[in-house]
């Protein structure tokens, strides 16, 4: 045991500093950005203002590949692990398993986390001709009347799926979930009156709310938001028991050198802090908020638990 320890020991003290070479190098060739979701979905805004500034900084061409659904993923986990493939993706991406029985890889085993990016704000929001005024109105009809309200998402595994769910077991309603390709899709469906509500993400809903294509009825803020005065709180509508905060993040695939995953965790950082990259997270609705690979996994396994337990709750998966 002690030989084998001794090797093992040996081992890594030789591939530590090939591992810092190789980040100092890096990259040295085009960098993808998978992105599971549409084009215009709150991952592909920041996928694509990582993409412009890192471009420069690094020297190297850094794409973004919209590749949405489940494909997506598989294809990133399946990525050779050398940094030249990442993933800008959403906390829907701890519950894939829950959702997904068969999948050819782990969601949390399979991918190494880099840096959370962003929080987005989620806004319940309704189709203009649907009766309820006030968040009351509509549990009390939801209450009422179980299993004929939906509720949209941009796909099972999104982030908007996970507020809605939390949304029905806080207040205690029966509603109906009809999930969409992406993000544009489902805020189509809303203003159109195919669907009648959806726990969207606040950049996304932000003009059809002032242009009265929606209506929302509340806001997962502490605080009521600047640019919608009129929009309770969900404390202030009369559930403060719900509060949602969902973040989105770059991951790599699982083995990718810790060397180059700390260094494009701290370029990310350098980025998210630039002036004009703040201001255009703003117009995304977005709260930066970066954070080191070990800190990111920690967070990544905790709400992997945490919604596993919701879903379960939920019936979605066994118990």
């Amino acid at each position: 045991m002690t030989i084998l320890r001794n090797i093992v020991l040996s081992a890594a003290l030789v591939l530590a500093p090939l591992s810092g070479a190789l980040a100092q190098d890096y990259p040295t060739k085009t960098v993808t950005i998978v992105n599971p979701f549409t084009a215009g979905s709150v991952s592909d805004l920041l996928a694509r203002v990582l993409a412009d500034k890192l471009s420069v900084m690094w020297k190297q061409t850094v794409l973004v590949e919209n590749k949405p659904g489940i494909a997506g993923t598989i294809y990133a986990a399946k990525s050779a692990p050398d940094g030249y493939t990442l993933i800008s993706t959403s906390n829907g991406h701890t519950i894939l398993s829950a959702l997904n029985k068969d999948l050819p890889f782990d969601p949390i085993k399979g991918f190494s986390g880099i840096t959370q990016i962003a929080s987005v704000p989620v806004v319940l929001i309704v189709t203009p001709a649907f009766p309820p005024k006030n968040l009351k109105e509509l549990i009390a009809l939801a209450k009422e009347k179980p299993g004929t309200i939906n509720f949209t998402s941009a796909g099972l595994a999104s982030s908007n799926y996970i507020a809605g769910e939390l949304f029905k077991q806080e207040a205690g309603v029966n509603i109906v979930h009809v999930p969409f390709r992406g993000t544009p899709e489902q805020l189509t469906s809303i203003m159109r009156g195919d669907s009648q509500m959806s726990l969207a993400f606040l950049g996304n809903a932000m003009p059809f709310i002032t242009s009265g294509k929606v209506r929302a009825l509340a806001i997962a803020t502490a605080k009521r938001y600047p640019a919608l005065p009129d929009v309770p709180t969900f404390a202030e509508a009369g559930m403060p028991q719900y509060q949602y905060d969902s973040w989105f993040g770059i991951m790599a695939p699982a083995g990718t050198p810790p060397a180059i995953l700390n260094k494009v965790s701290k370029d990310i950082a350098t980025v998210i802090k630039m002036p004009d990259v703040q201001a255009r997270l703003v117009t995304i609705g977005a709260i930066s908020g970066t954070n080191t690979p070990a800190q990111f996994d920690a967070i990544i396994r905790s709400d992997a638990e945490r919604y596993g337990k919701l879903l379960r709750a939920a019936g979605v998966m066994p118990k």
